[in-house]
């Protein structure tokens, strides 16, 4: 009986220490997956935060061009107490504005008509006629529109009145040509204000998070821009673009 009580003992610690080993393992593991899961979910919080790290900056690009197309829309009028006759002095400005630009050495095909209008009224009871005739000039030599303005007082000489609005104007139309390259360097632009933000709060710059391209504007180079009669624009343009970056900071 002793030693049966002995063997049911000892079984019993066996038993024990197997359940105890168990329980040990099975904590540990547990233990340990909290440990490498907190180190998982602490690694992936820094890196989140890490990615939440950016700076927004805008970066400017300029560019001075030289207009490439010149327009200039020429209003002139005369009045009558008979259409034939306002007619006629219209058809004799007309004749005087081709053999000014005739002179300057434009084709004839550079001028063309672009409207006309007729309107009637009564003046103390006599009827009044106005005729009013509409040319335009379109031409690619930049710097012979520019001795037509200068010399446009001459059509002054010859009985031609331009009516207001009457002035030159400049476009530039290469554009595309040049976008890509002034983005590139609105670009690097923005990268150096970034680097300049990241170098004082003690961080580098990445890549780019997020970019966003503002309209190209084009506007006269010194801020001179015609209107009216006997104004004119200027050809030298200065074309402007601003991006916005967001760049990412390490």
């Amino acid at each position: 009986m002793q030693e049966d009580g002995e063997e049911q003992a000892n079984g019993n610690s066996a038993r024990f220490g197997e359940t105890a080993r168990t329980w040990l393992g099975s904590a540990a593991i547990v233990a340990l997956g909290i440990v490498v899961g907190g180190y998982f979910m602490g690694d992936g919080l820094v890196r989140a935060k890490q990615a939440d790290r950016s700076v927004t900056v805008r970066g400017l690009a300029e560019r001075d061009v030289m207009a490439d197309l010149a327009t200039w829309t020429i209003s002139y009028s005369a009045t009558a107490d008979d259409l034939a006759s306002a007619q006629s002095s219209v058809d004799r400005d007309s004749r005087s504005l081709q053999e000014f630009f005739r002179e300057l050495g434009f084709p004839d095909e550079a001028l063309q008509p672009t409207g006309v209008n007729v309107s009637q009224y009564t003046d103390n009871g006599i009827p009044k006629f106005t005729v009013r005739q509409r040319m335009s000039l379109r031409s690619e030599d930049i710097k012979r529109a520019e001795s037509a303005v200068r010399r446009q007082f001459e059509l002054v000489r010859r009985g031609v009145v331009l009516e207001d609005g009457s002035g030159m104007s400049y476009t530039f139309t290469g554009l595309n040509e040049i976008k890509p390259g002034m983005v590139a360097e609105a670009t690097r632009d923005a990268r150096a204000a970034a680097e300049q933000f990241a170098k004082d709060s003690g961080t580098s710059v990445g890549t780019i998070r997020k970019a966003t391209q503002g309209y190209f504007e084009i506007a006269a180079r010194d801020g001179d821009s015609g209107s009216g009669w006997g104004v004119s624009d200027t050809p030298y343009k200065k074309v402007r673009v601003v991006t916005t970056v967001d760049f990412y900071l390490r």
